[in-house]
């Protein structure tokens, strides 16, 4: 549950955010990075900042891909995966397992929506969706012509393929009793709700 919180976040409350007030938000994972070392220092909220302090990442790259990038899809992915190295070394000296899981759910989560963009040749839209927002005249026809695209028989496949890849790299963490595992998990089923919450507002803004 609170992974799924965590994953809505950046979506939902970062993206409009980092539009207006990009360097806000940048500023903003100092917060989170400061927030998270404090409740992982004290027994009773030590996991919850442990937690906090994975989702930093996400909210670090979040911040400086829609910020500045988001007009350029290609960077999406490398720009999110900014803490791999830190975490891989982090997970290597078993320290801070639960925080960094969950940034490797939400990135493999990512990653697979990403390579689903590309396969249905999705990009195109991406690129002019960024460059003509907040015009809803104007994005009414770039959703339209994506969810042509995506209701072929090509994009309808891919997508049930890469759903089914999410369900199992989602449901079978949860069968461990780690509650690091649990966090991985619940970060890549969050992946499902929020595509299916833009697809949901793609067919309303049509």
């Amino acid at each position: 549950m609170v992974s799924l919180l965590l994953v809505s976040v950046p979506v939902f409350f970062q993206a409009p955010l980092v539009r207006q007030f990009p360097i806000l938000s940048l500023l903003l994972t100092l917060g989170w990075v400061a927030l998270g070392y404090v409740w992982r220092s004290q027994e009773q909220t030590e996991v919850w900042g442990d937690l906090i302090l994975g989702f930093s990442w996400s909210w670090l790259a979040g911040s400086i891909y829609w910020g500045w990038l988001r007009w350029e899809p290609v960077f999406h992915l490398p720009v999110e995966a900014i803490g791999v190295p830190f975490v891989l070394i982090s997970l290597w000296r078993r320290s801070g397992r639960v925080g960094n899981l969950f940034y490797l759910g939400s990135l493999f989560g990512t990653a697979v929506t990403d390579i689903y963009f590309y396969l249905v040749n999705l990009i195109p839209h991406w690129r002019q969706l960024m460059q003509v927002e907040p015009e809803l005249d104007l994005i009414r026809p770039i959703f339209r012509n994506a969810i042509a695209q995506i209701q072929t028989p090509w994009g309808l496949s891919w997508a049930i393929a890469l759903i089914v890849i999410l369900l199992l790299a989602g449901l079978l963490p949860l069968r461990s009793k780690k509650s690091y595992w649990w966090a991985f998990g619940g970060a890549v089923l969050s992946t499902i709700l929020v595509d299916s919450l833009f697809w949901v507002a793609a067919l309303s803004a049509v």
